[in-house]
């Protein structure tokens, strides 16, 4: 089943379609979400970077999946679809974590229980209106699930308006915190070091007036802080099961047998120390031609989205996403500090299946 539905989905997610495609529409969200913090600086004095990256995050890929935006970044809050979203996936990551709440937590007559732990029908009917109203607009063709529908009927396999619902609500949960959470620890971590932001601002001063992404994607410094940002704060770093099948697998000179459940993250293989020496440390020469380049053990263990057969079907939007918000920021932004109530301790990564700042925002302000 994840074969046939992988299928579907390879080619409109894939780095060519992405950039002919979407790279207008990303490089427009990204210029009014620096935007926005800009009027944010100069009317409050402050401005949240974790908030403008998650709303840019999830109007970039609702455009892409019902080919009609949130518009959280115009209306600078959140609507009713996210909340709801956001009430049940912290109930979802703890399920995955503990499996045996799926068999306790319906046994529990409290509303507020299942609100948090239940996944709450109205997500798939907003889904359904958010895919109504795309196929109605006259660029809905442009959409991700318009293009799901017409490769299901190329392969002559069918999807009911629930699956099509279900797959546009993981994708939006795929494509919004995780983006966003990368992004904000970029720009915290750039910030906390004036000799880095200094080198980055140089290395994008070299491009011309209308550059893009594919010039972004050649920049050495731009692109090894963005990994040393994943390697150390990847948006999902917790457990990926898998189940053995039923007859045994050897892993490492061990015999697994059939049926077990193994696991892996890259939280601790990113902090690796025999891979990654000084593994705690923020520092992007890893990725850089030199004495401290990372070795290819090391490469091979880098794994922020995933890997093999499974990988983040997202992973060259995100990169799109990243690059060119950063570029924006850094290019636009380039008077601005961390405010006072930015330390380490708020910056401490809290996990509920996806990672977020415990004080749950990162404010800047002007220099």
């Amino acid at each position: 089943m994840h074969a046939q539905r992988r299928k579907l989905l390879s080619r409109p997610f894939s780095k060519s379609v992405i950039r002919n495609t979407w790279e207008p529409v990303v490089r427009e969200k990204a210029r009014l979400a620096v935007s926005q913090i800009q009027n944010e600086l100069t009317t409050a004095g402050v401005s949240d970077v974790l908030k403008w990256s998650t709303f840019l995050a999830t109007d970039v890929i609702s455009v892409l999946m019902f080919g009609a935006s949130f518009d959280m970044l115009q209306k600078g809050e959140k609507n009713d679809y996210i909340r709801t979203l956001e009430t049940t996936l912290k109930g979802s990551g703890i399920m995955a974590e503990i499996p045996i709440l799926k068999t306790i937590i319906p046994l529990i007559p409290l509303r507020c229980v299942r609100e948090i732990f239940g996944i709450d029908s109205t997500i798939a009917e907003h889904s359904k209106q958010l895919l109504t109203r795309g196929k109605e607009d006259p660029g809905s063709h442009r959409n991700i699930f318009y293009g799901l529908i017409n490769e299901a009927e190329k392969y002559e396999t069918s999807l009911t308006e629930t699956e099509v619902a279900y797959e546009a609500k993981n994708l939006v949960v795929a494509g919004s915190d995780t983006t966003a959470v990368t992004l904000t620890y970029f720009i915290w971590a750039v910030l906390s070091r004036p000799e880095l932001h200094s080198k980055i601002k140089a290395e994008l001063s070299t491009l011309d007036g209308d550059w893009a992404e594919s010039q972004l994607e050649e920049l050495p410094l731009l692109n090894a802080t963005l990994t040393e940002t994943l390697r150390l704060y990847g948006a999902a770093p917790g457990g990926l099961p898998r189940t053995v099948p039923k007859e045994g697998a050897t892993l490492s000179g061990y015999h697994i047998p059939g049926g077990m459940v193994v696991s892996t993250q890259c939280w601790t293989a990113h902090r690796d120390p025999t891979l990654f020496p000084d593994p705690e440390k923020f520092d992007p020469s890893r990725w850089l031609p030199g004495r401290n380049e990372a070795s290819e053990k090391a490469r091979s263990a880098m794994s922020p989205f995933g890997s093999g057969s499974r990988i983040c079907l997202g992973i060259h939007l995100a990169w799109m996403e990243l690059r060119l918000a950063t570029a924006e920021f850094i290019l636009r932004c380039g008077d601005v500090k961390l405010a006072p109530s930015v330390t380490e301790e708020s910056m401490k990564p809290q996990h509920f299946f996806l990672i977020a700042p415990v004080a749950h925002k990162c404010e800047i302000m002007r220099a």
